[in-house]
């Protein structure tokens, strides 16, 4: 890739109840320009933030990735990054220590091999370590705010290990690896990298709870001087509340339509004065949102409990995110449980550019965030131009031509004047016939009846008396002559080797 062009970051964030891929492009001046979000709605195939079937997964995701590719062809997608969360999700303590002989100058280094000896030697060896997150450093048994650069014997390290179960990442992997035939630039922590987008520093510094409230999972996570201290995911989300309106008997997509309009979580719908015209249907309705809802409020409030920490030591208040934060009523009824201040939570837009006006920072800010967090590190090119093919070589066929008939074209004869060449005389060369026996030979024709000649009377040698005749006999005996004269003069002979041609 040319150094001045701007890097193609794709992102995929597989959620409960849809799924989002994502466009980036990263300028050499590292602004984050986003260019598409596309998504495709999901209700069976994803369980409590995770996924359960592989297949079915992989064709919905397999059709964000072509949508992708139809806005960046004829570049192919190579390489995605991922955003990972689930029921699972959690953070465990962990502390480490590392002496040193005299005193020593810590380093990032130092630091980063603290970070490796709580990853490599965690206790949980039943569970996938995604981040280590520091919380707290002590020099020679000294808190500090700021480790690198200071000075002692001995540091130690108090962190937490954020983990899941394998079976949620290699599922992932399964997915794009074997399946899509991807590869995986990234995998980011869901909450840390909304976090990350959403709150600003004196929120992370001052303290403050955020809470991500989705379809199936509700994620409780506590920042306090700068870090992350707590963090943990309810199985429980707005989900919960359009399966109870389900039991009415209504579609899943009606039960949704419902919840959104007619429910409300912060107070049962009215039943006398101007309100005594609402079916009894709707007030069914308003009775399972509002009960859900309770129990949802229940359970972050005893996350808080958990954590350690009160509402008085979290003075930011909460800042909530998620599909499940629009339901009506919700908001101010959690502010007024746990007694804190409340707002609705969006990405920060200063930090990137949406060129797409449809796209919006509230309702998209996990997929947002996930393009955002691939920024923090050295982002990975995630598309490739195809190889150009070679031009295809005519393949020659022997094609048989018909011979195509053409009108000879008249020409008006020349009469030439014939040379008349007289013909050499040759003296007929006399040859003596060899004697052959006689071949009987077929007459070709009828013989001709001939009258037989009768033979002159000899004359007596002594003489005699004349015959007396009479003229009339003699006449017609010369008349026989002369018949039989012309009859040999005119007669063809049979022998032809002397005739002129």
């Amino acid at each position: 890739m040319p150094e001045n062009e701007p890097k193609t970051i794709i992102a995929v964030e597989i959620g409960s109840s849809k799924i989002r891929g994502a466009i980036g492009t990263l300028g050499s001046d590292n602004t984050l320009t986003i260019q598409a979000v596309e998504e495709e709605p999901m209700t069976d195939w994803v369980r409590y933030g995770a996924v359960s079937n592989v297949e079915e997964v992989a064709g919905l995701t397999n059709r964000i990735i072509r949508k992708i590719e139809n806005r960046i062809a004829p570049r192919k997608v190579k390489s995605v990054y991922l955003n990972i969360g689930g029921r699972s999700l959690c953070t465990m303590p962990r502390e480490v220590e590392q002496s040193f002989a005299e005193d020593t100058e810590i380093t990032a280094a130092i630091i980063n091999e603290l970070i490796t000896d709580a990853r490599d030697g965690s206790p949980y060896a039943d569970r996938d370590t995604l981040v280590v997150v520091p919380r707290h450093y002590y020099i020679d048994k000294r808190e500090v705010s700021v480790a690198k650069g200071t000075v002692g014997h001995n540091i130690r390290m108090a962190a937490n290990l954020v983990t899941c179960r394998p079976q949620t990442r290699r599922n992932l992997e399964r997915l794009f690896n074997d399946k899509l035939k991807l590869s995986i630039a990234g995998i980011k922590v869901r909450p840390l990298a909304l976090a990350d987008a959403v709150l600003t520093k004196e929120e992370k510094r001052l303290g403050c709870m955020f809470v991500d409230f989705g379809a199936e999972t509700t994620t409780v996570a506590i920042f306090k001087g700068g870090a992350l201290q707590f963090l943990s995911t309810l199985p429980m989300g707005s989900r919960l509340i359009t399966r109870d309106i389900q039991a009415l008997k209504y579609t899943e997509e009606r039960a949704e339509e419902l919840k959104i309009k007619v429910g409300s979580a912060s107070s049962p719908l009215a039943t006398g004065g101007r309100q005594a015209a609402i079916p009894p249907e709707h007030t069914a309705i308003n009775n399972y949102v509002l009960h859900r809802a309770a129990e949802i409020i229940a359970n972050i409030k005893n996350q808080l409990k958990q954590s350690g920490y009160t509402a008085a030591d979290l003075p930011e208040g909460i800042i909530i995110v998620g599909g499940g934060a629009r339901l009506n009523g919700f908001t101010s009824r959690l502010s007024t449980a746990l007694t804190m201040n409340i707002r609705l939570g969006s990405v920060d837009t200063s930090r990137m550019r949406i060129a797409d006006g449809h796209i919006s920072p509230t309702d998209s800010a996990d997929i947002l965030a996930l393009l955002l967090a691939a920024t923090e590190t050295e982002a990975e090119e995630c598309t490739q131009r195809p190889a150009p093919q070679p031009a295809p070589q005519p393949v020659q066929q022997h094609v048989q031509e018909q011979p195509i008939y053409q009108q000879p074209a008249y020409q008006q004869p020349t009469y030439q004047q014939p040379v008349y060449q007289q013909p050499a005389q040759q003296q007929p060369v006399y040859q003596q016939p060899a004697q052959q026996q006689p071949v009987y030979q077929q007459p070709t024709q009828q013989p001709v009846y001939q009258q037989p000649v009768q033979p002159e009377p000899a004359l007596p040698t002594q003489p005699t008396q004349p015959t007396p005749t009479t003229t009339s006999t003699k006449k017609k005996w010369m008349e026989r002559v002369k018949n039989w004269t012309e009859r040999l003069m005119t007669e063809e002979p049979e022998d032809n080797d002397y005739r002129d041609d």
